[in-house]
């Protein structure tokens, strides 16, 4: 049985990874809102060793209006598709992406909350400085211990709607503020939600802010480690890499509205709009 607590950073760079050799697996997380093929994307071109993993399939059930676009993925689901890919209960994972984390960061999350040590790139792709390869690593099943996802990490609609602590709303701004919605069934937020951008997280070369910094970010809108953290986006992917920021700079470990955005406005529950 694994430690319950994941013992490395969440957030490591090319270096350490480095020094570390084979004792981690690199996971390619890439994934499109626009509809391109995260896996065209891998065998284009990917960190050496690597392993593609497919939001779709591996890291969210089917989309549905009564639980959103990217469910939380059945345990035993998760579990065949880590050890298809070669990720075995002791093998620390590091997952990277080319948006900042933002779509690998639901990998980690996963992981890491059933105990997993498991961590993101900083930087992803763009900050790798080695070449960049099209060969499939060959890596043999492995061993993955299906385990439930613990109920004190989620939270549900009631809870995201209602409190308690502060709720962070990942999306960008004009999503947030009802501007536009080009997915989900209508525009704006969840009622008392607090908008924290989290592609703000990282600066333009896709590195994560100091901590600092993120720690002044989060005591911003309320979230300064006094208090509980619903994290929730559009889909409840983004919203994970929130969580791997807060967790980063020492402000606990939030929980996850896995339905997010997308679940909840499909409900007849009021929207808010603007700022």
């Amino acid at each position: 049985m694994r430690q319950e607590v994941s013992v490395i950073d969440p957030v490591v760079d090319e270096q350490w990874v480095r020094a570390q050799g084979d004792a981690v697996v690199l996971a390619d997380v890439r994934w499109y809102l626009d509809g391109r093929s995260g896996r065209a994307a891998y065998q284009k071109g990917h960190l050496p060793g690597a392993v593609f993993i497919d939001l779709d399939t591996a890291l969210a059930r089917p989309a549905s209006p009564a639980e959103g676009r990217h469910p939380l993925p059945d345990p035993e689901t998760f579990a065949e598709a880590m050890a298809e890919a070669g990720i075995g209960d002791q093998d620390p994972v590091i997952a990277y992406d080319d948006a900042g984390g933002v779509v690998a960061a639901r990998l980690v999350w996963l992981l890491r909350v059933i105990g997993h040590d498991a961590a993101l790139l900083d930087g992803g792709l763009q900050a790798f400085s080695g070449e960049l390869t099209t060969e499939a690593p060959v890596r043999p099943p492995a061993t993955f211990t299906a385990r439930n996802w613990p109920a004190d990490r989620l939270a549900s609609l009631d809870e995201a709607a209602n409190g308690p602590g502060v709720v962070l709303d990942a999306r960008d701004h004009s999503r947030f503020r009802g501007d536009a919605e080009p997915v989900d069934p209508r525009p704006g937020h969840i009622p008392g939600a607090r908008n924290l951008p989290c592609r703000e997280n990282v600066d333009a070369d896709g590195r994560f802010l100091p901590v600092e910094r993120l720690r002044e970010r989060f005591a911003a809108v309320g979230a300064d480690g006094t208090t509980d953290v619903i994290s929730y986006c559009g889909s409840g992917v983004t919203a994970c890499h929130n969580l791997i920021a807060l967790e980063h700079a020492g402000l606990g470990t939030g929980r996850l509205f896995p339905g997010s955005w997308s679940q909840y406005s499909h409900t007849d529950r009021p929207a808010a709009v603007g700022d």
